[in-house]
């Protein structure tokens, strides 16, 4: 019995060995078939779902609770785009990059709504103070536009200096305010120009210089020395330069 089943074991492999060279040429054919399939749906992908599309993106939601774009400001950036695709062929990657255009958008999330919308997130920088009149500064240094038109408080610092100097000078603005209130004394400005030279306006426009290095030993300089100050009849102080190691210069003008 066991002589039997050796042979048969030996005739059910000769058997098998036909089917499975034919299997071995078979599969090479299979796989570049299927790699043949994937290439041209690769190539043609974007034509194959431009065909699915029945029409294109018409219409658009803004939401969330945006504080400065509006939906005329995303309408108005969308048909700057022409004519949108359908829900299958747009790439909502390049309508996220076109909103995100706009300066004072820091993020922007696209998603498509079957079967032509589109859902619309935005993330705004939030003005914390003017920068060198024109711009923004947001409160990580991010310096930016916006309309100021669209601004809910105008009431804010005014600081000046070169674009890299943002965080910088946002930040001496805080410590000097707090300084200054300290002493009951209003500041308003605060600018530092390309040599690292600082300067600040106080209550009744008086401009502070103090040039580079530390600042608070000229400020309580400055708050000694100012109720000291004679000033002369039709005059207003101009400046008090407080670049000296004692003392200070102080500068009249006019008054209008």
């Amino acid at each position: 019995m066991s002589v039997v089943k050796r042979k048969t074991t030996q005739k059910k492999i000769k058997l098998a060995e036909p089917k499975t060279r034919v299997f071995l040429q078979v599969k090479p054919l299979l796989v570049l078939c299927c790699v043949g399939l994937l290439y041209f749906a690769y190539i043609n992908w974007q034509t194959l779902l431009d065909k699915l599309d029945s029409k294109p993106i018409s219409s658009f939601a803004l939401v969330g609770t945006p504080q400065y774009t509006t939906n005329a400001d995303v309408r108005d950036m969308i048909l700057k785009m022409g004519e949108l695709k359908g829900f299958f062929g747009q790439d909502v990657d390049v309508i996220r990059e076109q909103i995100e255009s706009m300066p004072w958008i820091k993020g922007a999330v696209v998603r498509k709504i079957w079967p032509d919308r589109l859902s619309i997130w935005v993330a705004e920088y939030a003005p914390v103070a003017f920068w060198n009149s024109e711009d923004f500064v947001s409160l990580d240094g991010v310096v930016f536009k916006l309309p100021k038109d669209r601004l809910k408080n105008d009431n804010l610092p005014r600081l000046y200096g070169p674009d890299y100097q943002s965080l910088a000078v946002l930040d001496a603005w805080k410590q000097i305010f707090n300084e200054l209130k300290s002493k009951g004394i209003t500041l308003k400005a605060v600018s530092i120009d390309e040599r690292g030279s600082w300067e600040i306006v106080v209550e009744n426009d008086i401009t502070l210089k103090l040039g580079r290095g530390e600042w608070k030993s000229k400020i309580d300089r400055f708050v000694t020395i100012y109720p000291q100050v004679e000033i002369p009849e039709n005059k207003k102080i101009a400046y008090i330069d407080l670049r000296y190691k004692v003392g200070a210069a102080v500068s009249f003008a006019d008054i209008n």
